[in-house]
């Protein structure tokens, strides 16, 4: 039995998580608890859904978590979004935008393989 590390779709989830956290380390202060705590927040629950799914060895438990999955990974590309509209991304986020849309591929590839 693999483990969710050899999953491809948790490996590009994971990598999701770690570049929205980088990205927001300079955002504002008084945005700590607020926008920043949110997308962070909003990033780290896909890849933790779909350890959590696979972590309950049952093909329903595991489809019900990729779904929520795939509801945390469409809350994150709002809120980066909403981030570059108000001014606290200033830089190509192309790279992420990418990743969103590789993971929400795979998310869905992965659920119909179920």
């Amino acid at each position: 039995m693999t483990k969710h590390k050899d999953l491809i779709v948790w490996q590009k989830a994971d990598q999701l998580a770690l570049d929205i956290y980088v990205l927001t380390e300079h955002f504002p202060k008084k945005e700590l608890f607020g926008i920043t705590s949110q997308i962070r927040r909003a990033a780290l629950s896909v890849p933790t859904n779909i350890v959590e799914g696979y972590g309950r060895k049952s093909k329903p438990e595991l489809s019900r978590f990729m779904d929520i999955a795939l509801g945390s990974l469409a809350e994150t590309e709002y809120l980066l979004e909403f981030s570059k509209k108000i001014g606290y991304i200033k830089t190509d986020t192309l790279k992420i935008d990418s990743l969103i849309e590789e993971v929400s591929k795979l998310i869905w590839s992965f659920k119909k393989k179920l």
